[in-house]
């Protein structure tokens, strides 16, 4: 999503966003403040991340990929290779946070 604009009192507790199902309303609690122009990942009414327009861009391409493959999309594998060529081959990772302190 693109942020439009923040609303709310004193700086704004929530952003406008254009998302690809239109225009919503995203929580900010998560990420602070935001400015016009810029990406976030959102899930269920809240902003979670800031992100570049590099991995927007990612983000919407692996979306219509799914799209496409929940709708009997015509070869599958060449979607999922396309969208998702970041995680091919590779061994899934833990978010920094989750991974076990060093001794």
């Amino acid at each position: 999503m693109q942020v439009i604009r923040m609303e709310g009192t004193e700086g704004g507790t929530s952003a406008l966003c254009q998302s690809r199902n239109g225009i919503e309303r995203m929580d900010t609690m998560l990420t602070g403040p935001l400015e016009p122009g810029q990406w976030i990942l959102g899930f269920l009414g809240a902003a979670r991340e800031v992100i570049d327009a590099e991995r927007a861009a990612q983000v919407e391409e692996a979306l219509v990929a799914l799209e496409s493959i929940l709708q009997g999309g015509a070869n599958n594998d060449d979607l999922i290779h396309a969208a998702f060529a970041d995680l091919i081959d590779r061994e899934p990772q833990l978010p920094e946070f989750l991974r076990p302190v060093a001794t």
